[in-house]
């Protein structure tokens, strides 16, 4: 069974960085992407970064590009998102996903496997 754990979410100021990790485990993930969205309550959940572990391929979000960059660790089948310039609107759970998919169809679709979710709060 696929499981995926988030790692680095917590409060940060205005201006600040975050990493998340999330680290999958039970398949072979080889040809998967990886990737985080993020919710807040009430609002759509939207698409932040993804990444092939196969062809390296990444995408990144509009609200977030120039800000965040996602790479990858295939040996330990682990992805990481380093957040920086954090702003108030950045304040959500983020949620790992997974699937074999193509990271431009992954980022339209809803991954079949999720992680727990980790807080990501912004403050002034």
């Amino acid at each position: 069974q696929v499981q995926l754990i988030e790692s680095g979410g917590g409060l940060v100021q205005s201006g600040g960085s975050l990493r998340l990790s999330c680290t999958a485990s039970g398949g072979s993930f080889s040809r998967y992407t990886l990737g985080w969205f993020r919710q807040v309550a009430g609002k759509q959940r939207e698409f932040v970064a993804g990444i092939n572990f196969y062809s390296g391929n990444l995408y990144y979000g509009d609200s977030v590009k120039g800000r965040v960059s996602i790479s990858k660790d295939n040996a330990k089948n682990t992805v990481y998102l380093e957040m920086n310039n954090l702003k108030l609107e950045d304040t959500a759970v983020y949620y790992c996903a997974a699937e074999e998919l193509p990271v431009t169809i992954f980022m339209e679709a809803t991954p079949a496997y999720w992680g727990q979710g980790t807080q990501v709060t912004v403050v002034s």
